[in-house]
């Protein structure tokens, strides 16, 4: 009976292990400039051959590789340091077959516009691929107004389309959905959170069962969940051994199935600290993973901070530890503050765990 037993531990153990390979987070963020330099934040993506930048500010570090794979660009707003890289982008992307998703607060549409056309397109028509730009402008909480740039016709605007938007939802995929809200910089600002699909990881025990197959179909299956689909969505099980090719409801197969939540990423930056601002971001970043939040001024200079419109490194800690976040990574480091980024980020530290005075 022990013997079982110990062989039972052993077994769920593995289960375990198999189990967090498999719930592996599919983003992975990373500072591009460091915690001083011009805010960006680039997300590679785990199995896919696509990335998510959050802000554009200098890019240069990043290898045309991976900045060839950029396909959504946040951007919170069109001060130089957050939008200087966009050149660099485009001088990349130009001769590639891409379509790439921009998203920014009200005027963003025409900003991106003087981008692209304060270049000369004449030749473009000879250019075997095509480069589109989509941007999306929010220019109110519940509403993005849509606007197309092609290459081949030389980016000239196309009609705007408006859409409306549900719960802060500026962008919904399989894969993920990106919230934002407008936030108070002096002028519009945006914080982004990126949340992943759920983790759908199917019980292999139970498939053998149920004398089910594992094969391509469980990808039709997991798919089917992550887009949450109806109970009676119809399942193809290709070669199962009880009846062959047949069809399933949804709703027959979930219990072979366990759902986790995924992986949730804030993106915070250039705000000032108002009342209504760290309610918007609190609501926003509730229970994320990682927080990535400016921290522009040390503690004890909090009213050049408010002149400013920024976060000190006291309020980026009050508000992590508020959100319930997991993790924070502070940024935006004023350069006031060269050599001082230990203490920088001990401020930070001490207001999430609520140890500061």
């Amino acid at each position: 009976m022990e013997i079982h037993k110990v062989c039972l531990d052993q077994e769920v153990r593995r289960a375990a292990a198999a189990d967090w390979l498999a719930m592996r987070p599919l983003f992975h963020p990373n500072l591009v400039n460091g915690r001083y330099g011009d805010p960006t934040v680039y997300v590679e993506t785990l199995f896919e051959k696509r990335s998510l930048l959050f802000d554009i500010g200098e890019i240069f570090s990043l290898s045309p590789r991976k900045i060839r794979r950029i396909d959504q660009v946040f951007v919170s707003h069109e001060h130089i340091d957050h939008f200087v890289g966009f050149d660099h982008l485009l001088r990349l992307l130009v001769g590639h077959e891409k379509s790439v998703q921009l998203f920014g607060p009200s005027g963003f549409t025409e900003r991106v516009f003087h981008k692209l056309q304060v270049y000369r397109w004449n030749l473009v028509e000879t250019y075997s691929s095509d480069l589109v730009f989509v941007v999306n402008e929010l220019a109110a909480a519940n509403s993005i107004l849509n606007t197309r740039f092609r290459l081949r016709r030389a980016f000239v605007a196309e009609a705007s389309v408006s859409r409306k938007t549900l719960a802060g939802v500026i962008c919904d995929e399989p894969t993920h959905r990106v919230s934002a809200v407008i936030l108070e910089h002096g002028t519009p600002c945006l914080a982004f959170a990126l949340q992943e699909a759920a983790h759908v990881n199917v019980w292999k025990n139970r498939l053998l069962e149920r004398g089910l197959p594992v094969g391509p179909w469980l990808r039709s299956l997991k798919q089917a969940v992550v887009e949450r689909r109806a109970d009676d969505h119809l399942i193809k099980i290709d070669g199962s051994a009880v009846s062959g090719n047949r069809l399933v409801p949804l709703g027959a197969l979930r219990d072979l199935l366990t759902v986790t939540a995924g992986q949730k990423v804030g993106y915070v930056t250039d705000v000032a600290d108002t009342p209504a601002n760290r309610g918007a971001i609190v609501a926003l970043v509730q229970n994320a993973d990682i927080l990535f939040i400016e921290a522009a001024f040390a503690g004890a200079d909090d009213a050049l901070a408010r002149h400013r419109a920024h976060l000190t490194t006291t309020a980026a800690g009050e508000i992590a530890r508020e959100a319930n976040v997991r993790r924070v990574e502070p940024f935006h480091f004023s350069p006031r503050y060269v050599g001082e980024q230990q203490r920088m980020v001990a401020e930070v530290m001490a207001a999430f765990r609520g140890t500061h005075c």
